[in-house]
C-alpha cells in the first residue's frame, strides 16, 4: 500500500510490535493473519494520512508537485511493468488501494478482504471493480504513450 519505501519498511516492523503489544487483546475471532493484516493496513492508511498533511503543509494548491515518475521507455524496455503499476496503485485512493493489494497482490478471498477491512462483501466487490477502472485509466495512456511522464 505505500510502496518501496522506507516508510513501509517502518509500518511494517511496526506492525509486529504492535501485534505483539495487543496479543493479549485478540479474541480469537479471526484467524491471526488476519488480525495482523488489519494492524498493517490501519498503520498504512495512517502513514498515507500523514504524507497527505505532510504534502499539503509544503505545497499550495496553485503549485504544481513534482512527482517522482518511472520514465516509461525504461521500464518498457527493461520489462519493469511492476514498477509502472505500483506508481500507478500508489495514484489510487487508499479504500481503493487496500482492496487490491488484499485481494489481487496479497491473494485474499473477497470474504477474507472484506473480514480484514471490516466491509460487506457487496462493498468489497464494488469497491474491487472501481478499483480496477481507475487504475486502467491511470496506466492506459502510459502504455499507449499517449501521456508523457
Amino acid at each position: 500500500m505505500l510502496g518501496h519505501t522506507t516508510e513501509a519498511e517502518d509500518v511494517g516492523q511496526e506492525t509486529f510490535v504492535r501485534l505483539y503489544q495487543s496479543l493479549n487483546q485478540f479474541r480469537g475471532e479471526s484467524s491471526i493473519s488476519t488480525y495482523l493484516t488489519r494492524i498493517a493496513i490501519n498503520l498504512s492508511l495512517n502513514e498515507i494520512r500523514r504524507r497527505k498533511r505532510r504534502r499539503n503543509l509544503f505545497f499550495s494548491k496553485n503549485e504544481s508537485t513534482i512527482e517522482n515518475v518511472p520514465d516509461t521507455h525504461d521500464l518498457k524496455d527493461q520489462k519493469e511493468t511492476n514498477t509502472l503499476v505500483q506508481w500507478g496503485l500508489q495514484k489510487l485512493p487508499p479504500k481503493f488501494r487496500s482492496v487490491i493489494v488484499l485481494r489481487l497482490i496479497d491473494g485474499y478471498s473477497t470474504e477474507e478482504t472484506a473480514k480484514i477491512l471490516d466491509l460487506p462483501v457487496g462493498t468489497v466487490l464494488s469497491r474491487l471493480a472501481r478499483a480496477q477502472m481507475k487504475l486502467k485509466e491511470i496506466l492506459t495512456p502510459v502504455f499507449k504513450g499517449e501521456l508523457s511522464l
